[in-house]
């Protein structure tokens, strides 16, 4: 392949990218960005991939959730937390239930750009650039707030910065403490049925923890115990940004991405002579790739090809996200192509972006028994394909909001509006998370007790 550098994917058809108007502020703004610390560093790097070298073997379960998109105004302690906790809580049901580890990876600290199929919206008569995420433009329909503001990039790494800081101390300061499981269920989820059974289960890991300290072992000196490894994931849509805080690590003259540990290649920019598959070719972080239910066997052989030419275990993860009606026919012959090939990549399903509709007074939603229902088909698929179902993505937060329809909730249209808070998709709330966590739990149990 041709020499690498991070400005390479300049010379190569960018998509989704915002029109600035003003060149020379945007430049100012990557320079600014380039001389900042990086936010992620290569040891934390190498070792995800470790990590996803083992989901890989089907050692190891990946889960990856949170926002669809961050914004700048919901910064702060409770919502970071809040969704930290979630992902924990399901991480525990999930580990208990395949008996193996699971990768935990959140959509944040930088989920600040969205992909939008048209470049502009039209509302009242009037045409404006679409939103794009909070690094890009505002929300708010007015031409001031559309228009593409270079400065944004900077306060995206100050809030991501932020953000990773508040996530390692909940990772390694004594939160996440399996001795404190039973404090992690939001009071909103507590009452529930899921929350219910989450206590039952965390009273089981209490006699456990009690059980091993009576047999001898030093449960207090064991770090496994009071401290996880989180990481962070977003996908690379803004390229100046992910280029600006694109570092050399010196140690082994590779370049890494310093904006997340792992980066994702949407729908709408995994095109092999593209722009984004150009700039991700040459960084040392995981990969991921989506693909929806139009993907071709060939399409994602050459990606692979591309991306991954020396076929290194823990860098790749394709994400599928076919929707439930279409999985069982869509995902087959992919998984059947990879392989056949030889390949080994982490398989991950995404059900959330396939089952996408809109609801009778106008919100965007999805169905909750839509989204187990292609979880379902996903592993069905793998059963039948004798592969690995490696993992879960999804949008979520641990904030009691109504988005997504269903669940023991039972949200339904009318029920909506009364939290809908999405910015852009709308995601689980806290309670729906857990909720499904156990249902895939169920899955995974089944497929571990399933001869091979």
């Amino acid at each position: 392949m041709d020499p690498w550098q991070p400005s390479s994917w300049r010379d190569r058809p960018a998509l989704q990218l915002p029109a600035y108007p003003d060149a020379q502020s945007l430049a100012a703004a990557e320079r600014r960005l380039a001389a900042l610390p990086s936010l992620i560093f290569p040891g934390e790097i190498s070792q995800l991939r470790q990590r996803l070298a083992a989901v890989g073997r089907g050692e190891a379960f990946l889960l990856q959730g949170g926002d669809c998109a961050e914004s700048f105004d919901e910064l702060g302690e409770q919502p970071v937390e809040s969704t930290f906790r979630v992902i924990l809580q399901m991480a525990v049901v999930l580990t208990y239930a395949a008996a193996c580890p699971v990768v935990k990876v959140g959509r944040i600290a930088g989920q600040f750009a969205k992909p939008r199929s048209s470049d502009t919206e039209t509302a009242g008569g009037i045409t404006l650039p679409s939103y794009r995420g909070d690094i890009v433009n505002g929300s708010e329909f007015s031409a001031a707030a559309r228009q593409p503001d270079p400065a944004r990039l900077l306060t995206a790494y100050s809030h991501s910065a932020a953000t990773l800081n508040l996530l390692r101390a909940l990772a390694q300061g004594g939160f996440a403490d399996l001795h404190e499981v039973h404090r992690w269920t939001a009071d909103f989820v507590r009452s529930s049925p899921q929350g219910e059974r989450f206590e039952e289960l965390a009273d089981r890991i209490t006699q456990s923890l009690a059980f091993m300290q009576a047999c001898g072992f030093d449960a207090a000196r064991a770090p496994q115990l009071h401290a996880v490894e989180f990481y962070t994931s977003h996908e690379a849509l803004h390229l100046h940004y992910e280029q600006a805080l694109t570092r050399l690590d010196a140690r082994e003259q590779r370049w890494y991405g310093g904006s997340a540990h792992l980066l994702w290649l949407g729908e709408r920019t995994r095109a092999v002579e593209g722009a984004h598959v150009e700039y991700l070719r040459g960084v040392r972080n995981p990969v991921g790739v989506k693909l929806g239910p139009t993907a071709r066997p060939d399409d994602v052989l050459r990606l692979l090809e591309i991306l991954d030419p020396l076929q290194e275990p823990g860098r790749i993860v394709l994400i599928a996200r076919m929707g439930s009606d279409k999985v069982a026919q869509a995902l087959p012959p992919l998984l059947r192509a990879v392989r056949d090939a030889g390949r080994a990549p982490v398989w991950c399903c995404d059900p959330m972006h396939g089952n996408t509709v809109t609801s009778s007074n106008g919100y965007k939603t999805r169905d909750f028994e839509r989204i187990l229902q292609e979880v379902r088909g996903f592993f069905a698929a793998h059963a039948q394909e004798g592969t690995y179902p490696g993992g879960l993505h999804f949008e979520m937060t641990g904030q009691d909001v109504t988005e997504c329809r269903g669940g023991a909730q039972a949200v339904s249209d009318a029920t909506l509006g009364e939290r809908y808070r999405s910015a852009c998709d709308p995601r689980l709330n806290g309670s729906q998370s857990l909720e499904l966590a156990f249902l895939i739990a169920d899955v995974l149990k089944a497929a571990r007790r399933a001869p091979r």
